[in-house]
C-alpha cells in the first residue's frame, strides 16, 4: 500500500510468511515485474538459459538450416519479446519495441517461402 498527502511519502510492506506489516518512508517506488520468467511450462519445446529465459536470434544453439530472424526461438515461427526473452532490458519501454519490432520480423517469415519436405509430409 502507499500512502501520502500530495506525493508518495511511504510504503506498506507485508511478509508474505511471517504475515507481519511494516512502514517504509520513501519518496520514490520503483516496481521490477519480470524478473523470473515462469517459463517452466516450455520445458522441451523451446530453449532456454539456465535461469529459464527464452533464447532467441543469434543466442540459439542452432542446426537449422535457417539461420532464426530476431527474436524467433528454437521453434521456428514462434517469436519471444521482453522480459521472457534472454537477454531484455527488463523495462516496459522496452518490452513494448521489442514487441513492435517482432511482429515485423513475424511478417517478414510469414511472406517467406514455406519449404516442404517430403520426409516431413505424414
Amino acid at each position: 500500500d502507499g500512502e501520502g498527502s500530495h506525493m508518495l511519502e511511504c510504503v506498506k510492506v507485508r511478509n508474505n510468511v511471517s504475515g507481519t506489516t511494516e512502514i517504509l518512508k520513501t519518496d520514490a517506488f520503483f516496481v521490477l515485474i519480470g524478473a523470473l520468467p515462469h517459463t517452466d511450462w516450455l520445458a522441451g519445446s523451446i530453449q532456454c538459459d539456465n535461469a529459464g529465459f527464452i533464447l532467441t536470434g543469434r543466442d540459439l544453439e542452432t542446426t537449422s538450416e535457417r539461420r532464426p530472424l530476431r527474436f524467433e526461438t528454437s521453434l521456428p515461427g514462434v517469436f519471444a519479446a521482453g522480459d521472457v526473452r534472454h537477454g531484455s532490458v527488463k523495462r516496459v519501454a522496452s518490452a513494448v519495441g521489442e514487441g513492435s519490432v517482432a511482429l515485423h520480423f513475424i511478417h517478414d517469415y510469414l511472406k517467406a517461402p514455406l519449404e516442404i519436405h517430403m520426409e516431413q509430409v505424414v
